[in-house]
């Protein structure tokens, strides 16, 4: 009932900036909390930052100060501002959806890579 599409992913140095975009369609007043998790290989999947419907955001220790977590209601779009990348950072990053009918809808993935 919902589709999510993510872009922005793509290649930085160290210290460098990246823009990740989530755009739902489908059921998309049914969203409720939406966010980002990442998952590098060998490593377990992580929440990154979510934001609720109101804006209220939350983020793990590690990307607090450096990444913003935004929502645009008008564009059903999601975004993970990503400043002072670390190679740390390098992970596929998938959004979600949750949804009011208790369905948690996922993106396709971009990858991040953080290297010099």
């Amino acid at each position: 009932q919902v589709q999510l599409v993510e872009s922005g992913g793509g290649l930085v140095q160290p210290g460098g900036s990246l823009r990740l975009s989530c755009a739902a369609s489908g059921s998309i007043f049914s969203i409720s909390t939406m966010g980002w998790y990442r998952q590098a290989p060998g490593k377990q999947r992580e929440l990154v930052a979510a934001i609720s419907s109101g804006g209220s955001a939350n983020y793990v220790d590690s990307v607090k100060g450096r990444f913003t977590i935004s929502r645009d209601n008008a564009k059903n779009t999601v975004y993970l501002q990503m400043n002072g990348l670390k190679p740390e950072d390098t992970a596929v990053y998938y959004c979600y959806a949750d949804t009011s009918y208790l369905r948690r809808y996922w993106g396709q993935g971009t990858q991040v890579t953080v290297s010099s």
